[in-house]
């Protein structure tokens, strides 16, 4: 059960609470490691409603310091992130009158900002359909949309949220039903696949000696190398020292690439000495590249505090921007009163400047500084660190405060997205052949995003590091393998609607562990068939026997072959797909038509 925001007498928070039923225990449910420059939580609040629908909670309504908002505010249960749902700028809010739009069951509920929802109205009836996004329509007014709102009730029914009632501006009472349709992609897996290659270890090609004690922690070039500067120069060295030692001693060729071999069954991990890290924080720091996150301790335990201590100064070494902004919030959020003395000495130690500063702070205020030197651990502080805080006592710095922006690193996507485009290239080490035509590319990324491949690569591997790819019995375009590597290294869907129906079977073929590029491809076909590309449309799905999608290409094409005629690919057709075109057209002609064109002749 999850409890947000309300009011407790005077106090009111936005604190997001969570009962588990079966030991019978709360938890806070910290928002610290929320990223600046993501949105935040919703304001606090009381009198809305939230409701649970597929891993996630929406939050509407509600009076927010002295306002109304009517934002729809989402909770990813799994992400532990919020995000406040946009209506697309196609949105059919207005008359009164307009028919409520049917929407696709195929969809699910997270979206990237590509694919906002839209509001659809009827005669007193709301629908939020989410994943129906166009450009081409005019943004609506906000007073066109449903009203901010409290103490209405809220229900979740099947795919639909329903709200009814409540007090909206000027202390009237609503007595409107609204409802709020959930239909759209299903859920993108990409960081719980990288997360599950990240914990089985299958396929790992690289092993990290770490510290003094010369831990070993395994893990897979491609990723490491795609998520760190750092970390991919210290994999280049280990690789050229090894290519080094390899043709001094007459192992190697010196024309030989001294990088991964492509087709060996099994080569030997590559290793890679780093004697700044130690194993522990070593791994969170890998669990991070493979996930964009970090499993978060227990907030206040002096261990698991030093522990994320130990990750920031890592992630400062290796220039993580973002795993350095996750640490240092999840530590700020974390002091208090049992272990600031702690974690200010190990950040004086460890040269942590920001969380010193930060520690010696907060031991100053007024309401900490009279128990926090007559504390045990106070006596045991170093002594410049004790003259360092009496001086901040008596003399506290002034204040600055800072309009630069903050650099939150790169995300999963975006570095996955440049290591596709290029950025990953000397780390190839298997090759894809499209009809003859070579591409190469990642062993541990297509095991990760494919049952398929992640099968042929433990038990049947190719001998020469080629696979020939196909979709069952058809070979896609160039233009659509592109669109589903893309799918493969970061989860784009986004592709033209030719690409769509050569990829809408790949799902099942491949094996990804979900059917969200199945569901784009269906609506995007639905959604996007032109005149301009009918007849490419047609030919994709002649090729891969989509009879369904031939038969409404054909329909088009004989409602506006007026306009199809005149385009120049109708001539570069196959003579069956002419003949296609001849039928449904004479099918389509109607008796009277036929009796004035035998008139005429």
């Amino acid at each position: 059960m999850f409890v947000f925001s309300g009011q407790s007498g005077a106090k009111i928070t936005n604190n997001l609470f969570q009962f588990e039923f079966k030991d019978k225990t709360w938890t806070r449910i910290p928002t610290e490691h929320l990223l600046r420059g993501s949105p935040p939580p919703p304001q606090r609040r009381y009198g809305h409603t939230m409701v649970a629908f597929d891993r996630h909670l929406y939050v509407f309504g509600g009076a927010a310091d002295n306002t109304l908002p009517n934002e729809l505010h989402c909770y990813d249960v799994d992400f532990q992130t919020w995000e406040v749902v946009q209506p697309s700028s196609d949105s059919e809010v207005g008359g009164a009158e307009m028919p409520e739009r049917a929407s696709s069951s195929e969809d699910a509920s997270t979206l990237t900002s590509e694919e906002r929802s839209s509001f659809k109205k009827s005669r007193d009836v709301f629908g939020l359909d989410f994943g129906t996004t166009s450009a081409k329509q005019p943004v609506h007014l906000a007073s066109e949309l449903p009203s901010g709102r409290l103490f209405h009730a809220a229900a979740v029914i099947s795919d639909a949220m329903y709200i009814f009632g409540g007090t909206v501006d000027n202390n009237i009472r609503s007595g409107e039903m609204y409802r709020f349709q959930f239909s759209c992609y299903p859920k993108c897996t990409l960081h719980e696949d990288y997360g599950r290659l990240w914990e089985g270890r299958q396929f790992c090609d690289v092993e990290f000696v770490l510290g003094e004690k010369e831990e070993c922690v395994q893990g897979h070039v491609a990723i490491v190398t795609a998520r760190s500067r750092w970390l991919r120069r210290k994999i280049v060295q280990a690789q050229e020292w090894l290519a080094q030692k390899l043709e001094e001693d007459g192992a190697l060729a010196p024309k030989e690439a001294p990088g991964p071999a492509v087709g060996r069954a099994r080569p030997p991990l590559l290793r890679v000495a780093i004697r700044e890290a130690e194993a522990r924080p070593f791994e969170v720091l890998m669990q991070f590249l493979y996930t964009d996150k970090i499993k978060y301790p227990r907030k206040g335990h002096v261990e698991d505090v030093l522990l994320i201590m130990d990750v920031y100064k890592l992630a400062l070494s290796f220039q993580l921007c973002r795993l350095e902004q996750l640490c240092r919030q999840y530590i700020e959020a974390s002091v208090d009163l049992q272990n600031v003395l702690v974690v200010c000495e190990s950040a004086a130690r460890l040269q942590l400047g920001q969380l010193k500063e930060h520690c010696l702070n907060f031991i100053v205020k007024e309401s900490h500084f009279n128990q926090v030197i007559m504390m045990k651990e106070f006596e045991r502080l170093s002594s410049p660190l004790i003259v360092e805080i009496v001086r901040r006592k008596q003399q506290p710095p002034p204040r600055t405060s800072s309009d630069q922006p903050v650099d939150i690193g790169t995300s999963l996507i975006q570095d996955m997205k440049a290591y596709l485009e290029g950025a990953g290239s000397e780390f190839c080490d298997i090759t894809l052949l499209l009809d003859g035509h070579p591409r190469p590319a990642h062993k541990a990324i297509l095991a990760a995003r494919s049952s398929y491949f992640e099968a042929m690569f433990r038990s049947f591997m190719p001998e020469d590091g080629q696979v020939n790819i196909s979709i069952g019995e058809m070979v896609p375009s160039r233009q659509a393998f592109e669109s589903m590597l893309r799918y493969i290294y970061y989860g784009e869907v986004n592709m033209p609607p030719e690409d769509s129906l050569y990829l809408f079977a790949a799902p099942y073929y491949y094996g990804f562990y979900n059917n969200r590029l199945q569901a784009y491809c269906k609506q995007n076909l639905e959604m996007n068939v032109t005149v301009q590309n009918v007849l490419q449309i047609l030919e994709a799905a002649d090729k891969t026997q989509a009879l369904d999608m031939k038969r409404h290409c054909l329909h088009i094409i004989v409602h506006q072959f007026t306009k199809v005629s005149k385009l120049p690919t109708l001539r570069l057709l196959s003579q069956q797909l002419l003949l296609d075109i001849i039928d449904s057209l004479a099918s389509h002609i109607s008796d009277k038509q036929c009796a004035e064109l035998g008139a005429d002749i």
